[in-house]
């Protein structure tokens, strides 16, 4: 009986399931810090569409021809 007992503790055979469980609990660690890395961008961008789109008049031409560039506010260094 105590034969059993030795084999089993010696076997390896469940080694490599424990790998994989710390390996996966590794991935799983590090997409959950980039989730809250960048979360709080994407909420930041998704209001900034938002706010745009509640502005946006459906009926204005989005291609207009007439553009006027001369006030621009850039400057070129000399």
């Amino acid at each position: 009986m105590s034969n059993i007992f030795t084999t089993f503790a010696k076997s390896e055979s469940g080694a490599v399931t424990v790998d994989w469980v710390v390996l996966t609990a590794g991935v799983v660690g590090l997409g959950l810090a980039v989730m809250v890395v960048v979360s709080g961008g994407v909420e930041n961008l998704s209001t900034d569409i938002a706010q745009e789109l509640a502005n946006a008049e459906p009926t204005a031409d989005p291609f207009p021809t007439n553009v006027d560039f001369s006030a621009s506010t850039d400057t070129v260094a000399n």
